[in-house]
Parts: C-alpha cells; structure tokens; sequence
C-alpha cells in the first residue's frame, strides 16, 4: 500500500476562497474580537460558543466568506495536537487557514489536521466526499509534522486491513517496499533458515498455512559518522491470532487483526526515522506470523529451545507474542545498539492496568526510563511505566524447561510478560519493552476508530535527544 499522499494539504492558496481558522482561548474573549470582529464573536456566543477545548463554530467573516472559531486549551495545559483533529472532520470543503497564538506550535496544528483526516475503506463505487484542505508551504508539505502523518497514517493502514488481506507475508512485502527506496539494506529471511535461526517464533508461525516471515533491515543515515548510535527495533507481527490450541472466544477474536500493531508501530518510526535522515545507525526486525490451529500448530505442554538456548514450556499457546519476540531480541542483542526497542500488542492485562490510551512500557535501566517519560510528556504523547519485578520471575518456572511461556498465577500478567522476554536481552543492555494497544475502540478527533500507533511520538523524540538533533523548543 502507498505511502500517504496528504490530499488533506494544499500549497496552491485560493485566495478568493482561502478562509480562516481562528484557534482561540475560553479566557481570551478580546482576543477573539480582535480576530473575528465582534459581530462574529456575539454571533459565535449565541450559538453557544465558549472557547471549549475542541469546540468549533462557523461564523461570518468579511466579504462574505465564512470563518471559525475553534476553542484551545489554557496555555498553561499540556499540549494537544489532536484538537486541530476536529477541523478535518467539521469544516465545510474548501481552502483553509488556521491561526493559532505564537506558543501554539505550526507542527500540532498540520499533525493533528492530517491525523483527523485520516479515514480507513474498502467500499467500492462513488468518489470520496472531498473535505476540508489545510493551506501550507511547500517547505511544510515536506516537514517533520507532515512526513510522522504519513507514516502514522501508514501504520494505521496496515492495521486496519483485514487479516485475509494481509498475512506474514504481505507485512513483510509492505515492510521491504516502504524501506527500500529510503535506502535501508532489507532481508527476508524464510523456511529453512528461518526455522534454524528463529526456533520460537517458528513454532509460532508454522503452525498455519501462511508461513511465517521475518524482515531484517539496516539502515545508516547519511551524516551518521562511526560513532553515530545504533538504535535497534523489534516488532510483534502476529497478523492474526486465534489463540492457538488455547483458542479465544469468538469476541476475542474481532480485533485480532491488530495484533501486527507492535510492527507496524515500528516500521512507521524506522520510516519517519529515514526520511527525516537522522544521523544514525538503525536495525529493524519484524516477526511476522499467524497463531492458528492446525494439525502442525504449537500445543501446550510442547518444549522448544530457542536461539539463545534457553529451552521454554508452552504453558499457553495464546502467549504467542513473546516466543515470537524472543529471539529477535537475542539476535538484536548481538549488534550491541546503544538501545533497544520492542513494541508489541502483547497481554490484555496491560489494557486491564491502563486502559486502551496509556501503553506500559518496561526499562532495565532508571535514566532511560526517564528520558522516555520526559519525552512522552512532551509530546503528549503518554508512556506509563510499569516495574520489571524480579520478586515475580520465579511464577515463570518449569518442571521440565528453563522457562514457561506462561505465568503460574493469574496476576500481574504485563510484568511477568516483560520478565519472561528479560531473559532472552543481556543485562548490560539498555532495553525498552512497550506494550500497546494500537486501536481507538471509539472515534475522536484525530484518532479514529480503528489501528492506531500510540508513542510513536514519544519513540521519535527519544531517538531524536540521542542523536542530538532535538532543536531549541519551547516547553
């Protein structure tokens, strides 16, 4: 699938028709009338406009053409690129720009206009309903905030195809299409080698008929000196999961096509990553599979030794995700990056401990951990940490295996998953478990129903401090 184009922006300005978007404050009503004017503003009021986050209404504007008013946060609120989501879906088609005050950043505002345009189909017959188009330069139409859309909205496709459309083998097709023109060095590594090389997530991916696949690409930027750091990516591709053996209930199943969510989190950031050309040296390593049922599928109780020679139980073949991730980070581990990254759509009980909007993410290392809060604070864009509890690893025993795929006890489900892939990543090496949702159960502005690709942001930032490319911003 291609990258997205952005039909949501437009260079050309239709000055004629070019209306404006005055982005304002609850506590600011002079500035309102400084803006619109003050019929516009009584108008605006009769309707019931306060200058709710979110809140917009058209009102006249000179000239006869139409303006808006769109209600911000305090300046004193976090940042929330998401509120400019609500002018792609509510502003009538035609040419707009958007003015905000001078601490509101131009890169929200392109970011969260893209990100609410964004829109998932299949349906076929009838033009698309043209929508609103937000006026930029060209230099911005090739910018950091329109370049992350694309590779969001990317993601979100990804995501969002049906699992009959996109198996192991398309993730990996897609993965090699979207990286290799960006010059990254991208292999696909399969059957026999694959099972030699990957023994866990094998077990995992041979068990149905669409084999699995995994994707390896490196990739240096083109002012990434020796001493440039090595960032390393592994990505959950599960592209669909029954469950195994110990099969979902038929409502568990429904999203099971999100279960790709950590790759394609990934491969979005290894793309927005390239095309911005940090100076770094990047490796990227997707697990792509189906957990099915089949006469050749995993079964519980099996014992299989995996790439870093540690044997493991099959305690519960819906545990898929973390066989599948092991060895990639054994393998990741080898190269020595200065740091390593998974992401993975990987146990329920994170949802239970943090809902659907907060990913939980795991660190062997405190200064890390909070470089990574740091920068999802400043995105806005939330990581909550979760401890790695070493009082918990010994509910990941085996009678007959050095390690269950599986805890003993029913708790703390997100920990000991994070425990269990501790094993298979060295001591000395600075680790980041992210376990994430991916979906918008419901739609808001600028997110959507459907996949979604939460800490991404964040991600990119942290990669960004470690490069130091993060330019003076304002907090």
């Amino acid at each position: 699938m291609p990258i997205h184009d952005l039909d949501c922006l437009s260079v050309a300005r239709r000055r004629k028709t070019l209306c404006t978007v005055h982005a304002v404050r609850a506590s600011e009503r002079e500035t309102w009338v400084a803006l619109a004017g003050e019929p516009a503003v009584t108008f605006a009021e009769s309707c019931g406009f306060v200058a709710r986050v979110g809140q917009l209404v058209l009102v006249p504007g000179p000239e006869g053409k139409v303006q808006a008013l769109l209600g911000l946060p305090e300046q004193e609120a976090p940042r929330d690129p998401f509120v400019f989501g609500r002018l792609a879906l509510d502003l009538p088609e035609g040419d707009w720009t958007v003015q905000v005050p001078k601490d509101v950043a131009r890169d929200d505002v392109i970011l969260g206009f893209c990100l609410g345009a964004y829109r998932y189909s299949l349906k076929t017959g009838g033009s698309p309903a043209e929508g609103p188009r937000l006026v930029v330069t060209a230099a911005e139409r090739k910018g950091l905030a329109a370049q992350m859309a694309r590779s969001i909205c990317f993601a979100r496709d990804l995501i969002n195809t049906p699992a009959n459309l996109l198996g192991p083998s398309e993730l990996a097709r897609e993965a090699k299409a979207a990286l290799r023109p960006l010059g990254a060095e991208v292999e696909v590594i399969k059957g026999a080698a694959l099972d030699e090389a990957y023994p866990l997530l094998a077990h995992v991916g041979n068990g149905s008929e669409r084999a699995p696949r995994v994707v390896l690409a490196r990739w240096s930027g083109t002012h990434a000196g020796k001493d440039a750091p090595l960032i390393s990516l592994v990505g959950k591709g599960v592209c669909f999961d029954s469950g195994g053996y110990d099969i979902k209930p038929s409502g568990g199943m429904l999203r099971m096509k999100k279960d790709m969510g950590g790759a394609a989190t990934v491969l979005a950031l290894a793309h927005l990553v390239m095309a911005q050309d940090l100076p770094i040296k990047l490796e990227l390593r997707l697990g792509c599979v189906e957990n099915s049922v089949s006469g050749h599928a995993m079964r519980p109780l099996d014992v299989i030794r995996s790439r870093a020679g540690l044997t493991v139980e099959i305690g519960n073949t819906d545990a898929e995700g973390r066989l599948v991730l092991s060895d990639l980070l054994h393998e990741a581990g080898e190269s020595q990056p200065d740091l390593l990254v998974d992401v993975a759509t990987l146990t329920g009980a994170a949802r239970v401990a943090l809902g659907p909007d907060l990913p939980a993410l795991f660190c062997n290392n405190d200064s890390t951990a909070m470089l990574f809060a740091e920068a999802a604070e400043y995105e806005a864009d939330p990581l909550w940490r979760l401890p790695l509890w070493q009082g918990y690893a010994g509910w990941l025993k085996s009678p007959v295996a050095d390690l269950n795929n599986i805890a003993s006890r029913p708790m703390a489900g997100a920990i000991t998953a994070g425990l269990f892939l501790e094993h298979f990543v060295k001591p000395d090496q600075r680790w980041v478990h992210i376990d994430s949702y991916a979906w918008n159960d419901s739609s808001r502005p600028g997110r959507p129903e459907g996949g979604d690709t939460p800490g991404i942001r964040a991600l990119f930032r942290v990669i960004r401090s470690l490069c130091g490319t993060n330019r003076a911003e304002k907090s």
